[in-house]
């Protein structure tokens, strides 16, 4: 059950994305730019930046990043690379300053939260590429990947999987860990939870997201594995912890993405949290179960990371 303050943030979610659905759904006249300023705002007001956490921009790879270091940490033992959802289209790094100060906190990490490209202006593969031009670079900085974690929500918990893979391919070190918080694993949305789910989650309907998809994919299919690791070798990878809420049209997806990297023999944790809804970690603070698996997470990755 939602507290009165949860039920109105939530209202307000969607209140501030109402610009970005327009344009998705072909409603609206607004620049992606635009619209993408206005749901930015919205979103930065309902999660705000935490006092005692320190923010700046750094150049990282192609593209920079939004760093996030809590004002007590002197030397960061552990280095996150979270990357950020908004189905590769209409997301944006100002919507995260809440979440990544809590888990730089909780982590005692430095965080670097790519503000990669996206469609339609830039389609696939640019926004996967932006975010593995940022690995690429926390590694040529020397930090040590045994201390390096990826966290990613939506499109973005999907890009957890793809960069690992990316890396993987190109030979480069690992990442002691990844964390999926409801991955957007499959954009042919063929799972089971995209009918029984749809119009239960408050965030995600099939519609939006199958117009969200092709935005971003332009002429590439849906089944590529670089934009569905559904369909995706991910043989070697390394240990991955899955969360999702059960009332997300993404569930099904998101638990066969769960049985593709065990059955590859990657160690793999899901988690399912009765009632939730897309991304509600975005609530930390306001809802107990936000704060229970992001708590949950957390641990994850410190029983991953070196020392």
């Amino acid at each position: 059950m939602l507290s009165q303050k949860a039920k109105e943030t939530l209202n307000g979610w969607i209140a501030a994305a109402g610009p970005v659905v327009d344009k998705v759904l072909d409603k609206s006249e607004a620049s992606w730019r635009e619209a993408r300023r206005q749901y930015m705002s919205g979103l930065e007001a309902l999660f705000p930046a935490l006092e005692d956490v320190d923010y700046q921009t750094e150049r990282m790879g192609v593209v920079d990043s939004l760093v996030c270091v809590p004002q007590n940490l002197s030397e960061p033992h552990r280095i996150i690379l979270y990357i950020h959802g908004g189905g590769y289209v209409h997301g944006g790094v100002e919507a995260y300053k809440a979440l990544c100060g809590n888990l730089a906190k909780k982590l005692n990490a430095k965080i670097y939260i790519p503000d990669y490209r996206q469609a339609p202006e830039h389609p696939f593969p640019t926004p996967i590429d932006d975010v593995y031009s940022t690995y690429q670079n926390l590694l040529k900085q020397g930090y040590n990947p045994k201390n390096i974690s990826l966290i990613g929500d939506s499109a973005g918990g999907a890009m957890v999987v793809t960069i690992m893979r990316k890396a993987r391919d190109a030979g480069l070190p690992l990442p002691s860990s990844g964390v999926a918080f409801s991955p957007w694993a499959d954009l042919t949305h063929s799972g089971q939870s995209a009918i029984t789910r749809d119009g239960i989650d408050p965030i995600c309907s099939v519609e939006f997201l199958n117009k969200l998809g092709r935005i971003f994919l332009g002429d590439e299919v849906a089944t590529h594995p670089d934009a569905s690791p559904v369909f995706a070798n991910v043989q070697g990878l390394s240990p991955i912890l899955l969360q999702l809420g059960e009332n997300e049209v993404m569930l099904s997806d998101a638990l066969r993405l769960g049985t593709n990297l065990a059955e590859a023999k990657v160690r793999t944790s899901i988690e399912v949290w009765p009632e939730m809804f897309h991304v509600w970690h975005l609530f930390a603070g306001q809802l107990p179960e936000a704060d229970q698996a992001i708590d949950s997470a957390v641990l994850f990755i410190k029983n991953n990371q070196a020392g």
